[in-house]
């Protein structure tokens, strides 16, 4: 025998609604507060454009992540929410049962339509601030400007004075600086907190764009990849200075990431010239790789105040063969308490070199992971680094290059001669600490000579 559930309430009531759309403006201003999640859902899904425009003007919540329904974003469903703002921000009193202030785009807030019961959303009780607030996300890519974020730039610039649209990762990708300076004028460029340009870019591109990152004061992550020169002439050194200049003005960097600045040979004092007043918050993680360095930009890195709590330090594809071992080595003491991951791969490090920082290397105590595939280095050195590394607590991920050893002179790696130099290295490791690092020791094992030298 079948059991008859009538419907609910809520069922009935959305049935109505999205049945006659024009029944929507007059009774949404008294219904539950219950009952908007999910009667919004059901008209952004069924693209009933009046229902969530006079939704819009209700909305019992400070916030509406309407980013979190959006797998496919839909400019007709986009076009009816701001109708709703356009409304609301043409009235001077807002009405008494909306408390909207924050439209967010971004791809969050599942949360809130998958899992919301009238127990646990909080209804603010604060005053509606101007202006309102519009988040997204913003990834610049020439190729991917859709019908919808090209719509929802236009209602934003026609807004300006009512509008805050706020992002908080700006992704760069392949876009031409006029559009970029376009978007971003209207952008508060103080919401980014992070910034990623993974496009190849001129320097004298980047000297364009460096007034913008100056303004975007609250960045805490910043990362530059492939910025070219061709040849530092007078032009190009005024190039660095603008955008030095800009760099002193991100007070709270924690992460800096520069790939291939082909620019920052003999200038690494001048990109790193942070004072300690300049800098609130000392930077966590520095990865400058795959450039050419000087020997005083080494020096220099090692004597920065800012790097004192550095958690991580990648200086992967950056030669220092020929560089005094003496640098890497009070470089490593200056971080040792803080250094969580390591890397120095393809740095053409030499076996002095490595031995010079083994005894920093193993005051490292908070090292998590550690890497230097990519160099040539003898039997004899990995066996001390071995060593050395053994006592290290919370190291869990080694990764190593094949024994020199293991390559003929023409630098052909030997299989079986690389089998029998791991052999050797496994019996040193089992001579080697407690029972409980074996795990680790077979972790070396499996990483040694993955990246050949």
């Amino acid at each position: 025998m079948s059991v008859w559930n009538p419907p609910r309430l809520l069922d009935l009531v959305g049935m109505s609604l999205l049945r006659d759309e024009a029944l929507a403006f007059a009774p949404l201003g008294d219904l539950p507060t219950e009952f908007f999640p999910p009667l919004f859902m059901e008209a952004f899904h069924g693209r009933h454009s009046e229902t969530l425009k006079a939704m819009v003007q209700a909305w019992p919540f400070v916030r509406l992540p309407l980013g979190g329904l959006m797998e496919m974003p839909h400019v007709g469903t986009l076009q009816a929410v701001l109708d709703g703002l356009d409304v609301l921000l043409a009235q001077k009193d807002c009405p008494r049962r909306c408390k909207l202030r924050v439209l967010d785009l971004r791809n969050t807030g599942q949360d809130f339509w998958s899992t919301w019961s009238g127990s646990n959303v909080r209804v603010s009780s604060k005053q509606p601030l101007a202006p309102l607030e519009v988040f997204i996300e913003l990834c610049l890519n020439e190729g991917t400007m859709d019908e919808f974020f090209i719509y929802l730039m236009q209602w934003v610039e026609k807004r300006k004075a009512s509008i805050h649209l706020c992002c908080k990762k700006l992704k760069i990708l392949s876009m031409s600086m006029e559009n970029i300076m376009k978007v971003l004028s209207m952008v508060q460029l103080d919401c980014i907190q992070e910034v990623q340009v993974n496009c190849t870019w001129h320097l004298s591109t980047l000297a364009v764009f460096a007034p913008l990152l100056g303004q975007m004061g609250n960045v805490q992550r910043l990362l530059l990849s492939h910025i070219h020169v061709s040849a530092l002439d007078e032009q190009e050194q005024q190039h660095v200075v603008q955008i030095t200049s800009q760099f002193l003005r991100l007070h709270h960097l924690r992460d800096l990431r520069m790939e291939s600045p082909s620019f920052l040979q003999g200038r690494l004092d001048k990109m790193l010239s942070f004072s300690p007043r300049c800098l609130k918050t000392p930077l966590e993680n520095l990865a400058i790789t795959h450039c050419l360095i000087t020997e005083s930009d080494l020096k220099h890195l090692s004597q920065c105040l800012n790097i004192r709590q550095l958690k991580g330090l990648d200086l992967s594809g950056v030669p220092l063969t020929g560089f005094s071992p003496e640098l890497l080595q009070v470089l490593l003491e200056k971080v040792a308490a803080t250094l969580q991951e390591l890397d120095l791969n393809l740095c053409g490090i030499m076996d002095c070199q490595l031995e010079a920082i083994l005894p920093a290397l193993s005051h490292c105590s908070q090292l998590r992971t550690f890497s230097i595939c990519g160099n040539l280095l003898s039997m004899a050195i990995m066996e001390k680094l071995l060593r050395h590394t053994d006592g290290l607590p919370t190291l869990i991920l080694e990764l190593y290059p094949a024994p020199r050893e293991s390559y003929s002179s023409q630098r052909i790696l030997h299989p079986g001669r690389l089998a029998q130099l791991q052999a050797e290295l496994i019996e040193i490791m089992r001579n080697l600490g407690s029972q409980k690092q074996k795990d680790k020791y077979q972790n070396v094992m499996k990483n040694l000579g993955v990246r050949q030298a």
